[in-house]
């Protein structure tokens, strides 16, 4: 069988690559503009040509180096201009709204069999929908069949409720069926438990797992797979006030938890949103760890912040996937990464129709 080929735009560190090679399609090609994600990219995924550069500067015809048809484009354009969490730039200015016509672009050039559009969930209720109705007219103008959903990462193996808006389409007719549910719910305890105990602020590049492999859960031995050891366990150091605020808050409470005379600093807590300051529940998957370190999320029993392999793990990125680039950024590449279990389920269902 031919393996499937495809090319990653807007790819980021590299989530939606990565459930793609999962799946069995050879990615070919990742665009990526961030100097720290696309080395991270470079990094992971070392048989991909991985090209820094504005989209807009690039012809597609010149990244395709065979005359064979190209099986898929898939890519997720910068999203903070759709989220629900941006009442500051959620309009037509923000340029990063506009970035999708440069997927479209591509896929008109290069008139892959599928595509995989992915992005915030609220890029359906954007401009009341005005945006979503245009984006799959131009789909629909280009010969393929559409279909989207709003898919939530828990219900296919990742350990965090994170819901992601994805368009998928083909030029051969078919209504795409969006991936059954897995029925077994994965927790962060699941996800993290045999991950090093750590301090606030510290900055371990290789440790020990807390537990053995055959003592840790299923999930986690799937993260280990190709780890003898836990890297890049690093946690922002927070300021000592901080950290006092975070013994207040038990699992499942936020900073509404913490005492008002801590909280003085804050001039205006209206502006406070239910994700600030929140100690994560053990038993349940995460909440949405997009802005984990500006979040300050906690740790469900440790006063710390997470470190970058929980968080890499709450994303379902395994262990021995390292990230490039200073604290901030490699927090902020996890963050915005699409979970790679969950890109799996989708390119696995594109595949079965391929067969």
């Amino acid at each position: 069988m031919v393996v499937p080929c495809a090319i990653d735009i807007f790819s980021g560190a590299g989530g939606l690559s990565l459930g793609a090679r999962w799946a069995g399609i050879d990615v070919l090609v990742a665009v990526e503009c961030n100097q720290y994600a696309s080395k991270t990219y470079a990094y992971n995924h070392p048989t991909t040509q991985v090209v820094c550069d504005d989209i807009h500067n690039i012809n597609p015809h010149n990244l395709l180096h065979t005359k064979d048809p190209l099986f898929l484009v898939f890519g997720g354009p910068p999203c903070q201009g759709f989220s629900t969490s941006n009442t500051r730039t959620r309009n037509t200015q923000n340029p990063n709204n506009t970035l999708f016509e440069e997927f479209v672009r591509f896929v008109d050039c290069l008139k892959p069999v599928w595509f995989v559009f992915e992005n915030v969930e609220g890029f359906v209720q954007f401009e009341k929908g005005e945006t979503l109705r245009n984006v799959k007219n131009c789909f629909e103008t280009l010969g393929y069949t559409v279909e989207y959903a709003v898919l939530t990462a828990s219900d296919y193996g990742v350990p965090q409720n994170r819901h992601r808006f994805i368009m998928v389409g083909n030029i051969n007719g078919v209504h795409y069926d969006f991936p059954k549910k897995c029925e077994l719910k994965v927790s962060v305890w699941d996800a993290i438990s045999d991950l090093p105990h750590l301090k606030n602020g510290e900055m371990k590049e290789v440790c020990p797992y807390s537990k053995a492999l055959d003592s840790a859960s299923e999930y986690a031995r799937l993260m280990r797979k190709n780890s003898a050891k836990s890297v890049q366990n690093y946690v922002s150091r927070n300021a000592d006030y901080v950290v006092e605020r975070y013994r207040y808050i038990s699992q499942g409470q936020n900073w509404q938890a913490i005492p008002e005379a801590l909280m003085k600093n804050y001039a205006n807590k209206n502006n406070c949103h239910s994700g600030i300051y929140k100690r994560l529940r053990a038993d349940l998957p995460s909440i949405v760890i997009s802005n984990y370190r500006k979040n300050m999320l906690i740790h469900p029993y440790e006063d710390r912040g997470l470190s970058v392999r929980e968080a890499a793990r709450l994303q379902s990125f395994p262990d021995d996937y390292v990230f490039q680039g200073p604290l901030m950024y490699i927090q902020q590449q996890i963050g915005n990464a699409v979970p790679p279990l969950l890109a799996k389920a989708v390119f696995d269902k594109i595949l079965a129709y391929a067969r």
